[in-house]
């Protein structure tokens, strides 16, 4: 099972940008589809995020789409999430996991999650 670790997150003022990682030990990594998922407080884990495991598709939830990008670099075994034009409504635990889509639904594959990486975006 790949062990994921995410960081970068921070105190940003709205309209900033961020960028989180995702390193993964293990040989496994570059079989994935990698995810991005937040947690809000007193709110479920969503998903924001997904990438397939070549990099060659992405897809993204509503509320991201055009200010964040999710990237991968399997020679270093590492995920990324490049967040623009953040905003207090994306406040939230950031974490990343393998993930599969089912009926244009991503969904995390099961296991422990990694810490997360608190994304705190001030107004």
């Amino acid at each position: 099972q790949v062990q994921l670790v995410e960081s970068g997150g921070g105190l940003v003022q709205a309209g900033g940008s961020l960028r989180l990682s995702c390193a993964a030990s293990g040989r496994t990594f570059s079989t994935y589809n990698m995810g991005w998922f937040r947690q809000a407080p007193g709110k479920e884990r969503k998903f924001v995020a997904a990438i397939t495991w070549n990099g060659g598709s992405t897809y993204y939830a509503d509320s991201v789409k055009g200010r964040f990008t999710i990237s991968r670099d399997n020679a270093k075994n590492t995920a990324y999430l490049q967040m623009k034009g953040l905003a207090p409504e994306d406040t939230a635990v950031y974490y990343c996991a393998p993930a599969r889509r089912e009926s244009s639904v991503w969904s995390p594959l099961g296991g422990s999650w990694g810490q997360g990486t608190q994304v705190t975006v001030s107004s």
